[in-house]
């Protein structure tokens, strides 16, 4: 059985969409991505505290997310950042003896159990901190203006589609 033209013609034209698509979601995605220079240049330009753009200088993307996990939920311990933030431990463990040695957080041993380690900010982590909360609330409010573009009907299409992009595994999917 063969496609009549009308239908080749609309599988023409749902492939170049589908083709449009995926070119932008590979610019979403490296919009959305942490690497992304945006965020450093941002603290920059709103702390203007020398000591806050030195770090930043030297500081990784991963350092800043276990300094926001330690800010967020501290005094913690690695197994509990590992856990919520989807950090593999290894990674927590070098990258808090960095931190130590940046004297962004203290690390200290519970009086009853000398195993277990809990990190906490000092003052510098906590000002690097609050300059990290401070651009991902810039970068929400951002979003949400951005998203106040689109009607009710709209915004209800694209979370449905992401939610099913969420649930669909791509490697999974019977071809057609």
């Amino acid at each position: 059985m063969t496609d009549s033209p009308a239908e080749r013609a609309n599988d023409f034209a749902s492939d170049r969409v589908i083709a449009e698509i995926l070119a932008l979601l590979a610019k979403v995605s490296e919009k959305l991505e942490p690497e992304n220079l945006e965020m450093k240049q941002w603290i920059i330009e709103h702390f203007h505290k020398p000591i806050i753009i030195e770090l930043l200088q030297d500081t990784t993307i991963t350092a800043l997310r276990v300094l926001d996990a330690i800010g967020q939920l501290g005094p913690v311990n690695g197994i509990t950042i590992s856990r919520q933030f989807r950090i593999p431990k290894g990674t927590i463990s070098k990258t808090t003896r960095r931190l130590v040695a940046k004297k962004l957080i203290i690390s200290e041993s519970l009086p009853d159990n000398k195993k277990e380690v809990l990190f906490r900010l000092t003052p510098l982590g906590q000002e690097l901190f609050q300059a990290h909360r401070a651009f991902d609330q810039q970068m929400e409010t951002g979003f949400v203006r951005f998203l106040r573009r689109y009607n009710s009907s709209e915004l209800n299409f694209i979370a449905r589609v992401l939610q099913d992009i969420s649930k669909t595994s791509f490697l999974d999917l019977e071809p057609e």
